[in-house]
């Protein structure tokens, strides 16, 4: 059970630092930051949407469209920010095309580094807590 929050934990923070890192990146993509709860909760919803898309749209282009297997993890990225600015939430806007183009790419880029890293990061000091107790009793 600890390891779904932990993994729940890294998921959502990473796609809150994908969407953070667009707005830093892209002068289209923005987000309300007077509204943090709204941004909170645009970033939670993303990332659920995220986990539901992505699997069923590689569902769909395996039967489909074989060919757009490489790029699941940008389509559904797109989709989910899509359904995100569409919501009536003042948390996520992106205001013009170049920012549709590359925010899902962005997103998508520093969501995938974050979710490899942010676990080593949170892990190392538990890894050498454990040492130092394992060290401690010998």
């Amino acid at each position: 059970m600890i390891l779904f929050f932990f993994r729940t934990l890294v998921f959502l923070l990473s796609a809150a630092l994908g969407l953070v890192a667009a707005d830093l990146l892209l002068s289209g993509f923005h987000i309300e930051w007077a509204h943090w709860w709204g941004f909170l909760l645009c970033a939670v919803i993303f990332a659920v949407l995220q986990g539901v898309l992505t699997p069923w749209i590689t569902t769909v282009a395996q039967r489909s469209a074989p060919a757009l297997l490489g790029g699941i993890g940008i389509v559904s990225t797109f989709a989910a920010l899509l359904i995100v600015v569409l919501l009536p939430i003042d948390g996520i806007r992106i205001t013009d095309a170049m920012s549709w183009i590359l925010g899902p790419v962005v997103v998508w880029v520093v969501t995938a580094l974050a979710t490899v890293l942010l676990p080593v990061l949170f892990l190392r000091r538990e890894v050498r807590e454990a040492e130092r107790l394992r060290r401690g009793r010998s």
